[in-house]
């Protein structure tokens, strides 16, 4: 299994537990959703150093 697809299983897998999580306990909505933006702020520039390393930038 490439490394992308295990990525992709991983972060399938994270948000589940992440939208169970906050359906059971709506208290917990705001700090999720500021680690989501957090997390996705993240893999965004990890994949423009990831393009950029590999030179299909």
């Amino acid at each position: 299994m490439s490394t992308l697809a295990l990525l992709v299983v991983v972060m399938a897998l994270v948000s589940g537990v992440v939208g169970y999580s906050v359906h059971r306990s709506p208290a917990l909505n705001g700090p999720v959703m500021a680690g989501a933006a957090t997390v996705a702020a993240f893999i965004a520039v990890l994949a423009v150093v990831v393009a950029a390393g590999s030179g299909t930038a």
